[in-house]
């Protein structure tokens, strides 16, 4: 088992994010007019779906947080410690998203912003909540799974796998709505993978078993793209009768073992280049602030596409075209500048280390992460709609239900020892009434 930092897992953190954020910003086609914002994407240019197999990184976020979690799961002093600790993790960089958001639509509404340009921002600012809403699922699965992990090993995801392929069958077979049983199969599976890098045959593999178990994967995902019902590209296109992300197809699980086993094959290259000063100087600061990065690299594309295509009527080139290829650069130079900005407006909510110990029991953290699993999912599937729309029809119940879950999962006390010094992690595990 891994007892030190793993630069590999940065590594693949970070450029998943990096992955996201490109192909995020990389996406829009866009023109307004008349009070009207055209929106395309992109990557619905003929060809241009392969892209996707390699930019469509999610796989490797579950997989990547399902080592880390393992290894900070085995280190906590307790379960309930352990839960606690992870939604408030992950729900404290929502929480100043939320409040912005809950103004910004009403605020643009009164400098005269059209209502159609208005609810695509608005849409787009909640959006990427999804992922939050099935990871805090994932979390609360956790300790069932390591439990698993530890009694059946590679069992686990092989079976997570094909319940998988049977929801498909039965999603292609008129019982659609079954397919979103898929959010918790497939990315549970993926998430178990990263278990068995951490304790388990992944974390061994040489270069040439590696190499095979990438090519597995990829291989049985171009055989399920050419001869099953499964589209070419691994993210949602416009007009599409089929997404292979909303709900999640199977499909991503055997793309995550391609995209698991090509960075394998090339680890210890990826371990020297995070040793280098500059290149962990800046992993370091990215993984601190990775939460806070996931959730405002959209807003920043809001404020540049609001600024340039509807303040400025610029319009978005056709892609692949010279001038788009010129003006890219561009584009995500100015998309970096506002993200840069707004991370140093928010990022250190994220930053903030907590020295605090649960007291909530773990049933109470199940309903806590359910609630804000809950609300965040809603406020995805909705997004922030102006509440001069209605407080009942707009965002607040879902901005409400997950700050409830909050709140319930961050009833805490501090623990201090008889000099009134902060005790830290590993000694909570010493002191009475505070192990698992």
């Amino acid at each position: 088992m891994h007892t030190s930092r793993d630069r590999f897992l940065d590594v693949v953190r970070a450029g998943a994010i990096l992955a996201v954020i490109a192909q995020h910003w990389i996406m829009p086609v866009l023109s307004y007019s008349d009070g009207h914002l055209a929106t395309g994407n992109a990557l619905a240019t003929p060809g241009w779906w392969v892209v996707t197999w390699l930019s469509q990184v999610m796989p490797l976020v579950f997989f990547a947080g399902g080592a880390a979690n393992l290894i900070s799961f085995r280190r906590a002093a307790s379960t309930r410690q352990w839960l606690a600790g992870r939604i408030k993790r992950l729900m404290v960089p929502v929480l100043p998203l939320m409040a912005v958001w809950l103004i910004v639509p009403d605020f643009l509404r009164g400098l005269g912003v059209p209502p159609q340009p208005l609810q695509v921002g608005s849409a787009i600012a909640a959006q990427l909540l999804w992922f939050l809403a099935v990871y805090v699922l994932v979390v609360l699965l956790t300790p069932l799974m390591v439990a698993a992990h530890r009694r059946w090993g590679l069992k686990v995801p092989l079976v997570m796998g094909a319940a998988g392929i049977l929801v498909d069958v039965a999603r292609f077979n008129d019982f659609g709505y079954i397919g979103y049983a898929n959010a918790i199969f497939v990315w549970v599976a993926v998430h178990q993978l990263g278990f068995h890098y951490v304790e388990g045959r992944l974390g061994s593999l040489t270069r040439r078993g590696a190499l095979a178990l990438s090519a597995a994967g990829f291989g049985v995902t171009a055989s399920l793209v050419a001869f099953g019902p499964y589209p070419a590209s691994m993210i949602g296109m416009p007009g599409a009768p089929v997404s292979n992300m909303s709900p999640p197809t199977v499909l991503l699980a055997f793309l995550a073992v391609g995209q698991i086993g090509l960075l394998l094959a090339f680890r210890p290259q990826l371990n020297a280049l995070a040793a280098r000063p500059g290149i962990g100087d800046a992993l370091g600061w990215l993984g601190a602030r990775f939460m806070s990065v996931y959730l405002w690299h959209m807003p920043a594309l809001i404020v540049v596409a609001g600024v340039t295509v509807y303040g400025l009527g610029y319009e978005t080139p056709a892609p692949g075209t010279v001038f788009w290829l010129v003006m890219a650069p561009a584009w995500f130079a100015a998309c970096g500048m506002v993200l840069f900005g707004l991370l140093r407006l928010f990022a250190h909510f994220e930053m903030q280390r907590d020295t605090a110990v649960a007291t909530a029991k773990v049933p109470q953290l199940v309903a806590a992460g359910l609630m804000v699993s809950g609300g965040l999912l809603g406020l995805a599937a909705h997004g922030f709609a102006p509440l001069s729309d209605g407080i009942a029809r707009g965002p607040v119940p879902w901005v409400v239900l997950a700050t409830a879950g909050f709140l319930l999962a961050g009833k805490q006390i501090p623990v201090v020892d008889l000099l009134g010094r902060a005790v830290t992690v590993s000694e909570r595990a010493t002191l009475p009434g505070l192990k698992r």
